[in-house]
């Protein structure tokens, strides 16, 4: 009569039960996963608080208490990429995942930083969203990030591209992977515009960045448009990632200056990081906390196409955080990405400028080196990526090493 049941803890369980168990098991981990992000994601008490002091989100000084629909307004406008759920396998058929929860929060998070980038570009800093908002360019910026495989900057190919370079789909990415996926994307979508430069060995070479955005037949942003421009030599518009490890378990408290000086920048787009396996976009800083959005809520799938039908309506205003979160400084990961936006050449020499006297001059002990040129003792460009990226020698890279590649020596 029981011979499928077994006792355990002086319980008598099904045998179909104990055969279920590890999905019993994680579905209960995914209900109390979604209690504790919506409550993260609404609760009033991690929004800015309502003092005198300033307020800094991607390069834009606020004062808390008399702007703080400014500030709201403005923090609203990012688009915020989140995990999502019902989409296309990715991988194909057979494929199992057709949700991200649980491993895509870095990759989401990439997602976010260039997401602004192309905001930045295409819209300008102080562009703002609401729910009436129907540009063509921003639905266009939108569209390409949707979980789609034709979308240029897909989870789907976000993740099929960690998978070609050794990180399965279904694996958590480091500030480092996720740079160095979306520098490959972004090579492959003319309409975006834009070029990607991964800082490498904790050293921002200036020459190796103007070497690479002044290219013969480079693509410009058109304003509202739907086709790129062309010109015969131009600077192609940068988006600037600098992978960092600021210290071993915790952040070293020498740069956190350094950290909320990056965010004053005009060119900022703040910094990839988060706590130890939990990914968060970091958009800004008020006192000795650092102000962020957080992909660690699931979301349906869907598309906004031209945003002409009310379901089409809700899914945009899924990209768009109503209230931001933050924490202290010291509470973050010391594996981060600084973050920085450049349109033209301008924009990179002021950079470098506001680098050498605000990160490098001022500070005992600097977030990074910058140099015109590479030392003789350096590898090529090349081969430090290679390394980086823990490359074989297959011409397909292999598995990246967040560890070894962004420890501060």
């Amino acid at each position: 009569m029981f011979s499928n049941l077994f006792k355990c803890s002086g319980v008598l369980i099904p045998h179909e039960t104990l055969v279920n168990l590890p999905e019993l098991l994680y579905t209960r981990i995914s209900i109390m996963d979604n209690l504790f992000t919506q409550t993260l994601s609404n609760e009033a008490s991690n929004d800015i608080p309502q003092t005198e002091g300033t307020v800094w989100i991607l390069g834009k000084k606020y004062n808390a208490k008399r702007d703080i629909e400014a500030i709201r307004k403005d923090i609203r406008s990012r688009l915020w990429f989140t995990y999502r759920k019902g989409f296309v396998p990715i991988g194909g058929f057979g494929s199992t995942f057709t949700s991200d929860k649980g491993w895509g929060c870095m990759l989401r998070c990439g997602q976010m930083v260039l997401g602004q980038a192309l905001v930045s570009l295409h819209l300008g800093r102080e562009w703002r969203w609401t729910p009436e908002t129907r540009t063509s360019t921003y639905l266009n910026i939108l569209k390409r990030f949707e979980d789609r495989r034709a979308a240029p900057y897909s989870i789907h190919q976000i993740a099929l591209m960690g998978a070609s370079e050794g990180k399965d789909v279904g694996q958590w990415f480091g500030p480092n992977t996720i740079a160095q996926v979306l520098k490959k994307l972004v090579v492959y979508d003319d309409w975006s515009s834009i070029t990607i430069h991964v800082a490498l060995d904790n050293a921002l070479v200036i020459n190796d960045v103007v070497r690479q955005c002044r290219v013969e037949g480079a693509t410009t942003a058109e304003v509202d448009g739907e086709k790129p421009l062309k010109a015969p030599s131009q600077w192609k518009p940068l988006l600037l990632l600098i992978p960092l490890r600021l210290g071993l378990n915790e952040i070293n408290p020498i740069y956190i200056n350094g950290l909320k000086t990056c965010f004053q920048f005009p060119q900022s787009l703040g910094l990839i990081g988060g706590k130890p396996s939990h990914a968060l976009y970091f958009i800004g800083y008020i006192g000795d906390e650092v102000i962020f959005l957080d992909p660690h809520t699931t979301q349906r799938s869907g598309s906004v196409d031209q945003k002409s039908e009310d379901n089409e309506v809700d899914i945009d205003a899924t990209y768009h955080c109503k209230i931001a979160n933050r924490i202290p400084i010291m509470e973050m990961d010391p594996s981060v990405a600084l973050c920085f936006f450049c349109a033209n050449e301008k924009d990179f020499r002021l950079l470098c400028r506001l680098m050498q006297d605000e990160l490098i001059a001022n500070e005992k002990q600097p977030l990074f080196e910058l140099c015109s040129e590479r030392p003789a003792n350096w590898s090529p460009a090349e081969d430090v990526a290679a390394e980086a990226l823990g490359a074989t020698a297959s011409p397909i890279p292999g598995p990246v090493s967040d560890e070894g590649f962004e420890l501060l020596g």
